[in-house]
């Protein structure tokens, strides 16, 4: 169900432990990961200490862009859900510093409600 939940848009949880040995280039000492979850081939990542987006770029997906949010720079976020005639849900989070939100587009509202009880555990 992970794997058609991720091509369909939905994000889906990724193991935690896996996620730790794919990113152990990028993570602190003493930082670990403790919540992930996969949309298409992007993830959003959510350490003891950050929030890392994962960008998968380009046909094989060998180029990667990794964001990093310290917790204290999430100025605030929001969640909107699907509506009868718009069936795609969204999530904006607005970081110190940007005048634009960063957005990310989910298929359904359970994904999107499990992604935003992560960011309001981590980033409040």
């Amino acid at each position: 169900m992970g794997l058609l939940d991720g091509l369909l848009g939905n994000a889906s949880e990724s193991d935690a432990q896996e996620i730790q040995q794919e990113l152990t280039h990028l993570l602190a000492t003493g930082e670990r990961v403790e919540k992930a979850y996969a949309v298409l081939r992007d993830l959003l990542v959510f350490t003891n200490k950050r929030l890392v987006l994962v960008d998968k770029q380009g046909v094989t997906g060998k180029k990667v862009e990794y964001l990093s949010i310290p917790y204290r720079s999430v100025e605030r976020f929001s969640m909107e859900t699907t509506g009868h005639f718009d069936l795609e849900s969204e999530l904006k989070i607005w970081v110190r510093g940007q005048t634009d939100p960063i957005s990310k587009t989910f298929r359904d509202d359970k994904s999107i409600r499990d992604v935003n009880r992560a960011l309001a555990e981590y980033a409040l």
